[in-house]
């Protein structure tokens, strides 16, 4: 064989292999980025049954279809029996879905206070988290009330409520990709002894003029979003949570994804 006629079927026999193994490559790649993406664990403390009920069983659902596509496995408890500091460790977020600041044991105080301030993970808090007084027979945690701004439960919109909130820090990453302003439909909005914002950072507030039906009571300067910045761990707290009504809200999805991810890792 000459030499010109080996080196050309050496060129025809590379180059379909070459396409062959590009083709190979590309088809690799979604599988690789699927098998190198890391899974965190977010734990879900939820309040099941009573008039939270629509909210935390739409918000389950939601977490566990969020969850395939951005990278999370959901564990819920609803209570506070397993949560010591070797379980919380597991854990980059705890959710605590509605579930009040009271009925905790106290290994469970010890534990949350722990990963908390050493920043040990995330925290992402609703509603009924910042109901805080005498309860059902327990007592004030103090310490909750401090993380929350020093606040005490003082009343409620009685009857259910839309209202317009207001972003107040647009470039805060749970606010990425939400409204300058948007509607909150048919939820209950908590009133406090005081405003939290002296001692956390206010990432929005509520309209209250914009309730609908009108309402009395009222706050004055009413946050309704807030971190403590004073402490390690990244957290938000949501006034919002009382009906699933909720999860209609593209702005309120939004937030509640950016808050995981900025909670775990500061995406």
């Amino acid at each position: 064989m000459k030499k010109q006629d080996l080196t050309r079927r050496i060129s025809k026999f590379l180059g379909r292999n070459m396409v062959a193994l590009w083709i190979l490559a590309i088809g690799t790649i979604p599988c690789l980025n699927a098998q190198t993406k890391q899974v965190f664990d977010v734990l879900v403390l939820t309040e099941r049954g009573g008039q939270h009920a629509s909210f935390t069983d739409t918000g389950l659902a939601w977490l566990k279809e969020t969850g395939e596509k951005e990278g999370f496995r959901v564990t819920e408890i609803n209570t506070t029996e397993k949560m010591t500091k070797d379980y919380l460790a597991k854990f980059k977020v705890i959710i605590q879905l509605d579930y009040p600041p009271y009925r905790w044991t106290k290994e469970a105080e010890n534990a949350f206070i722990d990963y908390i301030e050493h920043g040990r993970g995330g925290w992402v808090g609703f509603h009924h988290a910042a109901l805080l007084g005498e309860f059902d027979g327990y007592k004030m945690w103090d310490w909750f009330s401090n993380f929350m701004g020093g606040i005490r439960f003082k009343n409620y919109i009685a009857k259910m409520a839309s209202a317009t909130v207001y972003v107040e820090d647009q470039t805060h990453p749970v606010m990425k990709g939400v409204n300058p302003h948007f509607l909150i439909p048919n939820d209950e909005f908590y009133t406090f002894d005081k405003s939290p914002r002296p001692n956390v950072k206010v990432l929005a507030h509520v309209d209250e003029g914009s309730y609908q039906p009108v309402s009395d009571i009222k706050m004055g300067d009413h946050p309704v979003i807030w971190s403590n910045t004073a402490v390690k761990a990244r957290n938000v707290y949501f006034l919002i949570g009382h009906s699933g009504s909720l999860f209609a809200s593209k702005d309120f999805k939004t937030m509640f994804t950016n808050a995981i991810l900025w909670a775990a890792d500061g995406r």
